[in-house]
């Protein structure tokens, strides 16, 4: 989500900053500025602004390759720096109670996501009754009913932009829905097995399905046409997505591993290993830095994006961790088990928060919110929590 802040005119002829924006998550701030009478922006990324920065250096460093970041400007981004410094420490020991139960679907749940935008007011759920349901987060109320797989549903996702749903079924196919309307835009055919995970990329022209056939798939969102194939797993794909700048690609698969690839050309870069047994889903945090998996061992670890070492193991749980996510700051890991819990744990440290109790069949999704103070959980007990 972009915050717009200020607004002003510089008094050069080629290009003249119009408005800067914020970005929270990950940090950035975004410039918007004419050129040749045309409105432009481009982005300037912080993915390394920690509660530590020296801001009167960093904007120092920024001025130095930003032509439209004037001296006049030195104070005003000085100001939007601390702001998002202090983001970066927001709801840290937020204690999260049940906020709502959504009953959903008359069979029994599959999966569960909150759309990506600022204003999180959508729930989407897939179900073994071959349907997706769009939801108001607030009101409970069903938008969208998706019809169209032939077999459950058993993956799902938003694009950035909170325009489509994908939707990945044991049919072997994934389907991209429009929100607005309810109508099926394109179906992504090419999967010999089930489709068991999809994600778009941060822009929204790339998705990335990873399927029973050992396989991760890169399609053109935008045209519904494959555009490589990643071979390189042993086993059954469980988990697969990009980074913040959608230069890697991480994969995890039954065989007990996670892969790294290079997303320019699908080349492997690096494989993760420690797990003792399947890999059930692996993320990146926002900024790309830090790598989770989630494994049947009952474990969960965090890796260094840049040292491929573990830094952290999250110990617990009594039963197969099926699902982990970052919160948006990337300093908290929430977990979900077999073992009808959900919990949050401290991403340095491995040491875990709290604990989330309440569902009374095991956990197979859970998320947070754009901002980090709510979070979704779904359960073979056929509901759906929210939690803030």
């Amino acid at each position: 989500m972009a915050t717009k802040f200020l607004h002003w005119g510089s008094r050069r002829e080629k290009m003249k900053l119009k408005s800067l924006l914020l970005r929270y998550y990950p940090p950035g701030i975004m410039l918007e500025y004419e050129k040749s009478g045309e409105l432009k922006t481009k982005s300037i990324d912080l993915l390394d602004l920690s509660p530590s920065t020296d801001v009167s250096a960093l904007v120092e460093e920024i001025q130095k390759v930003e032509p439209l970041i004037t001296a006049s400007r030195t104070n005003q981004i000085k100001l939007l720096i601390q702001r998002l410094k202090d983001k970066l420490g927001q709801h840290s020991d937020h204690k999260f109670y049940l906020f709502k139960v959504l009953r959903a679907h008359i069979l029994p749940l599959t999966n569960v996501a909150l759309n990506k935008s600022g204003s999180c007011d959508k729930i989407a759920t897939g179900s073994f009754d071959k349907t997706c349901k769009l939801w108001s987060v607030e009101t409970g109320k069903c938008y969208h009913t998706f019809r169209g797989h032939t077999a459950e549903i058993v993956c799902l996702s938003f694009n950035p932009q909170s325009t489509l749903v994908a939707t990945g079924s044991m049919d072997t196919t994934a389907k991209l829905w429009d929100i607005q309307n309810g109508e099926e835009v394109f179906t992504l055919t090419g999967h010999s097995a089930e489709i068991i995970s999809l994600s778009f990329n941060m822009s929204g022209n790339r998705i990335i399905t990873g399927s029973f056939d050992h396989t991760v798939a890169v399609w053109d969102a935008d045209t519904g046409r494959k555009v490589y194939t990643l071979i390189g797993h042993c086993a059954e794909i469980s988990s697969a997505l990009f980074n913040w700048d959608c230069s890697l690609i991480l994969t995890g698969s039954m065989d007990k591993t996670c892969m790294l690839w290079d997303a320019t050309n699908g080349k492997c870069v690096a494989t993760l290993t420690g797990h003792d047994d399947e890999i059930l889903d692996s993320c990146f945090d926002y900024t790309g830095k830090l790598i989770a998996t989630a494994s049947a061992d009952g474990t969960g670890r965090v890796f260094s994006a840049a040292t491929k070492k573990c830094i952290a193991k999250l110990e617990g749980h009594e039963g197969e961790i099926s699902k982990i996510s970052f919160n948006p700051q990337g300093n908290r890991l929430l977990t979900g088990s077999s073992d009808k819990t959900a919990r949050i744990w401290d991403a340095q440290t491995g040491q875990c928060l709290q604990v989330l109790e309440g569902h009374a069949d095991e956990i197979f999704s859970c998320a947070f919110n754009y901002q980090g103070n709510i979070i979704i959980t779904g359960s073979k007990d056929n509901t759906c929590r929210i939690w803030r």
